[in-house]
């Protein structure tokens, strides 16, 4: 469970890097108002979501291991 909850970071990381390199560095958005960026703009605070619902369950259950 925790190395999904680790792989599941490091994907949601590389995610907002990538939009922030196309919003904000190189405009690649306003330049391309066709693209979909809005929609990435939420898959990426999704997968920010699930990663930290995936970490919070990776440490109950890690707990609950200790615990036995």
């Amino acid at each position: 469970m925790q190395v999904t909850a680790l792989l599941s970071f490091a994907a949601s990381c590389s995610a907002g890097g990538v939009m922030v390199l196309f919003k904000r560095d190189v405009l690649f958005c306003r330049r391309y108002p066709q693209l979909p960026c809005g929609r990435f703009e939420l898959a990426v605070a999704l997968a920010f979501l699930s990663w930290a619902l995936s970490a919070t369950s990776a440490i109950i259950m890690f707990c609950l291991l200790a615990a036995f």
